[in-house]
């Protein structure tokens, strides 16, 4: 009887010793994006996923969940956290501290995150089709001007980058603009190449990729963007605080330091490989961690807080 009780010691010595060794990852991790397939967090999040798969070694399957400009993923992720580090989250600034300012309950908390990385800031931009009427960011804001409402300016989601630079922008030049929001990117250029909306507010990667379908009347930033420099910066024009989007990834609050810092050096050096392919698609290259990426949240949310009580 002895015997066995050794044995059995033994093997489950063996056993808990093996599961401690344990190297993660040892399962698929799952890569959730906030927004439609096509959109820029989409792209970017496909863009990493063969080379996550490599330096990780183990299969990552993306899932949209679109819905509420991020919030419906977001919110989920929160209420539901895995703090195994197996599934992962793209994470959108402003739109994480923008939305739980505005909305009496977002579902999410701004801080309620894990950031791994910010890697990426796309400039916000307006956008026509190339057979528009509109030449310039002029002949548009004219047009409002004598046609209250009827410019239609579509973007992504509501309490978003997108809505809240048209909103600057329609009070800056004091018109009345038409915010038509969509859960992503992936739908708001084919409901402007369609004629369904007549401009949108979105980024720099569409003109970039839509060369040819799109005209950009006018983009954020202090300086006019290489790929751009034809169009005007929104401050050349008169118009103050138009900014952009950050995107990011994030696991759940509570996932183990060593897993947090294994899946940060993995989105880094998959970020590295593929800055050549982002910068061509217009995407400015970021690698934002730790202390920066808090710091950034904060000015942010100090920002957004002067800008939000002067729209009201």
């Amino acid at each position: 009887m002895r015997t066995w009780l050794i044995r059995g010691i033994i093997i489950l010595f063996v056993a808990l010793t093996a599961s401690a060794l344990a190297q993660f990852p040892e399962r698929p991790i799952n890569y959730i994006v906030s927004f439609d397939p096509g959109g820029e967090s989409d792209i970017t999040a496909r863009l990493q996923q063969e080379h996550l798969e490599e330096i990780l070694g183990v299969r990552v399957t993306i899932t949209n969940q679109a819905g509420g400009g991020g919030a419906v993923a977001w919110s989920n992720f929160q209420r539901n956290p895995d703090t195994e580090g197996y599934s992962v989250i793209g994470i959108n600034l402003p739109h994480i501290v923008t939305q739980p300012m505005e909305r009496a309950n977002a579902g999410f908390d701004t801080y309620g995150f894990e950031i791994l990385t910010i890697f990426q800031f796309t400039p916000s931009v307006v956008l026509v089709r190339e057979d528009s009427p509109f030449e310039t960011l002029d002949d548009l804001l004219a047009f409002a001007r004598e046609n209250p409402g009827a410019v239609t300016m579509g973007g992504s989601g509501t309490a978003t980058v997108n809505h809240i630079d048209t909103m600057l922008l329609a009070d800056q030049a004091d018109v009345q603009i038409t915010y038509v929001p969509f859960t992503g990117t992936g739908s708001a250029v084919p409901a402007l190449l369609g004629g369904h909306v007549g401009a949108l507010m979105n980024y720099s990667t569409v003109a970039a990729q839509y060369a040819d379908q799109v005209r950009p009347l006018a983009i954020a930033g202090s300086e006019r963007a290489s790929f751009m420099q034809d169009t005007p910066t929104f401050e050349e024009l008169g118009f103050e605080n138009l900014s952009g989007a950050y995107r990011g990834v994030a696991v759940a609050q509570g996932t183990p330091e060593d897993v947090v810092q294994t899946l940060r050096d993995a989105f880094v050096e998959a970020g590295s490989r593929i800055a050549d392919e982002q910068e061509e698609l217009g995407f400015v290259v970021t690698n934002i961690t730790g202390e920066e990426a808090t710091q950034l949240l904060q000015e942010t949310e100090e920002t957004y807080s002067r800008i939000l009580e002067d729209l009201r």
